[in-house]
């Protein structure tokens, strides 16, 4: 559904979390049911089961779950949303020197041999 392999929604660390909260919002049955619907191509889905798809597939890229009564499940679900690793980016505000780090200059401990 994603368009990524396991091994990397795996390294999101976020597959129990994701299995939990698919439950909880689809309920179990339906979260059964698109699972075991899921091998073959979603436009084979009846109604119900490709809006679940959808928003499973919406979990996985953003770290929120959609609808009526949106929400983000954790600050490290929005860091670790496939839409970053989709466009190669680090999601805002949680690259390693923090928010705003960008806008100063880099350190001079690390220059390149021979520059002043």
């Amino acid at each position: 559904m994603t368009g990524f392999d396991e091994a990397t929604l795996r390294g999101t660390g976020l597959t129990g979390t994701y299995l939990a909260v698919a439950a909880e919002q689809l309920g179990p049955d339906r979260l059964r049911r698109l699972l075991e619907a899921t091998g073959g191509p979603l436009g084979e889905l009846d109604d119900d089961l490709r809006d679940a798809a959808r928003a499973l597939t919406h979990l996985w890229y953003t770290g929120s779950w959609p609808g009526p009564s949106p929400f983000v499940v954790s600050a490290r679900a929005y860091a670790e949303g496939l839409v970053w690793k989709a466009a190669g980016l680090t999601a805002p505000a949680t690259a390693p020197g923090g928010y705003g780090s960008w806008a100063d200059s880099p350190s001079t401990s690390h220059s390149r041999k021979g520059s002043r």
